[in-house]
C-alpha cells in the first residue's frame, strides 16, 4: 500500500466524462488513502469551435473566463482542476519539428496551470499518473519534477488514425522517459517493454456488483419468448471490433440455437445478412442496469472479437461481466485473453467457435459457474491499484544508479 502521499492524475477523460473510464475508477481508489489532484484535459481551439454547444464545453468556457472556479474539491482527498488555458490543436500536424514546437508550448501552458493548483493545495513529493495522455503530458516529468512519473497504457491507441500520425513516435518517447509503465493487458505491457524495462502488467479493475444472479428479479419480455439455448453477446455491435462472419456461421450451422445480440449497431451490422436469418435476434440498446437481466438467460456468452491492431491489446471487460454471472464464455484467442484461459473457451476460427459452444453447452456445471464467478470478482479496482502500488514501491526501493 501507498498511503498519505500526493498524486497528480492526468489523462484522456475528464472527471465529468459522460462515459466510464479506468482512470476515474483508479483515481477514486487512490484517493481512499492519498490526496489526489485529478486534472481534466484543457480545451484546444478546434474542440472549442466544433463542440461549442456542448454543455460540458460551455462549462469549460465559463471556467476559462473566471465565471466558475477552476479548482473544486470532490471529496475529502480529491480535487478536480479545469486548467484555465487554451491549447493549440496539433494532433494532425504531419511535420515532426513543427509538431514538437507547438507541443512544447502546449505542455508548458498545461504545466503552469497544474503548478498553480499544486501550490494552492500544498502538494509535495508527488507522483504523476498519466492515463495515456501522450501529447499534452509528454514533458510533464521535466516541467513538474515528480518523485515518480507513471504512464498507464490501456488501449492500443497508436492503431487509431487520430493518434497514429504522431502517436507512434511520441508514445514511444514518453514510455522511454517514464519511470514506470503499467498496462491493463499483457499485450500492452509487452509492447511497452520495448521502450522501458520497467513495464508491467497490472490487470484491470471492474465493478461487477450489478452482475449478480442473486439480484435478478425477472426476465425481460423480449428475451423471455426466445427459444433456448440462447447463445448471446452484449455490447456495441461494431464491425471494427466484432467478426460478423462468426455470428453468421453459428446461426446457419445451428438453426436450433438462438443467437441473441444486445447493443447498438453500426451500419455494417444493420446491413448484414444477420438480419435475414430467422434464429438471430437483435434486441437493441439497453440501460446498464438492465444488462444483467438480459445476460441471465444466456446459455453461452460470446465475444467474437475481430483480430486487428485496435482490438489485439484490449482488456475485454465484458468477459468479467459474463463470468461474474457464471456464464460459459467463448471468445477469440488474443494475448489479452490469456489471463482468462482457465475460465473461458478460446477460439481461433469460426469452426472453433461452433465446436466450443457445443462443448460449453454440454459440460457446464454449477461448480464451474461458481469458479468463474469467484475469478471475475477478484478483478476489483482495489486489487488493480494494489498491483500499481506494488510496481511503484518496487521501483522506489531499488538502489539508485551512481
Amino acid at each position: 500500500m501507498i498511503t498519505n502521499r500526493d498524486f497528480i492524475i492526468v489523462g484522456l477523460q475528464a472527471l465529468d466524462s459522460r462515459i466510464g473510464s479506468n482512470c476515474i475508477n483508479i483515481a477514486h481508489e487512490i484517493a481512499r488513502h492519498n490526496r489526489v489532484l485529478y486534472v481534466n484535459y484543457p480545451l484546444d481551439r478546434l474542440t472549442r469551435l466544433r463542440e461549442k454547444n456542448d454543455p460540458l464545453i460551455q462549462k469549460r468556457l465559463r471556467i476559462l473566463k473566471g465565471k466558475e472556479p477552476d479548482l473544486v474539491q470532490i471529496s475529502e482527498n480529491m480535487w478536480n482542476l479545469n486548467p484555465r488555458t487554451m491549447l493549440e490543436s496539433i494532433s494532425q500536424i504531419p511535420f515532426n519539428g513543427l509538431f514538437d514546437f507547438f507541443n512544447r508550448i502546449n505542455n508548458k501552458r498545461f504545466a503552469r496551470e497544474i503548478k498553480k493548483a499544486i501550490n494552492k493545495l500544498g502538494f509535495s513529493n508527488y507522483f504523476i499518473f498519466n492515463d495515456s495522455d501522450m501529447f499534452r503530458s509528454l514533458y510533464l516529468k521535466e516541467l513538474l519534477n515528480p518523485e515518480l512519473y507513471v504512464y498507464y497504457t490501456r488501449d492500443n491507441l497508436i492503431a487509431v488514425d487520430f493518434w497514429k500520425k504522431q502517436g507512434i513516435r511520441i508514445e514511444a518517447e514518453l514510455m522511454a522517459k517514464a519511470d514506470l509503465v503499467v498496462g491493463n493487458s499483457t499485450y500492452l505491457a509487452d509492447h511497452a517493454r520495448q521502450f522501458n524495462p520497467h513495464s508491467y502488467y497490472v490487470g484491470q479493475g471492474c465493478d461487477v456488483s450489478l452482475f449478480d444472479t442473486k439480484l435478478i428479479k425477472n426476465v425481460p419480455d423480449d428475451i423471455a419468448k426466445i427459444k433456448r439455448p440462447i447463445i448471446g453477446y452484449i455490447g456495441a455491435l461494431f464491425s471494427l471490433r466484432l467478426d460478423i462472419e462468426v455470428l453468421i456461421y453459428l446461426a446457419k450451422q445451428r438453426p436450433d440455437w438462438s443467437i441473441v445480440l444486445v447493443g447498438p449497431e453500426d451500419e455494417a451490422f444493420k446491413t448484414s445478412e444477420l438480419h435475414q436469418i430467422e434464429n438471430v435476434y437483435f434486441l437493441g440498446s439497453k440501460k446498464m442496469e438492465e444488462l444483467p437481466d438480459y445476460l441471465n438467460p444466456f446459455d453461452v456468452a460470446l465475444n467474437p472479437q475481430k483480430l486487428n491492431e485496435v482490438t489485439i491489446g484490449n482488456y475485454p471487460r465484458k468477459i468479467d461481466e459474463y463470468l461474474a454471472m457464471g456464464k460459459p464464455t467463448v471468445a477469440t484467442r488474443t494475448k489479452a485473453m490469456e489471463v482468462f484461459a482457465d475460465h473461458t473457451y478460446l477460439a481461433d476460427t469460426k469452426e472453433d467457435y461452433l465446436a466450443l459452444v457445443e462443448k460449453a453447452l454440454l459440460e457446464n456445471t454449477s461448480e464451474m459457474e461458481k469458479e468463474r464467478e469467484v475469478f471475475a470478482k477478484s478483478h476489483t479496482w482495489e486489487n488493480n491499484v494494489k498491483e500499481i502500488y506494488d510496481k511503484m514501491l518496487l521501483l522506489m526501493t531499488q538502489p539508485k544508479a551512481i
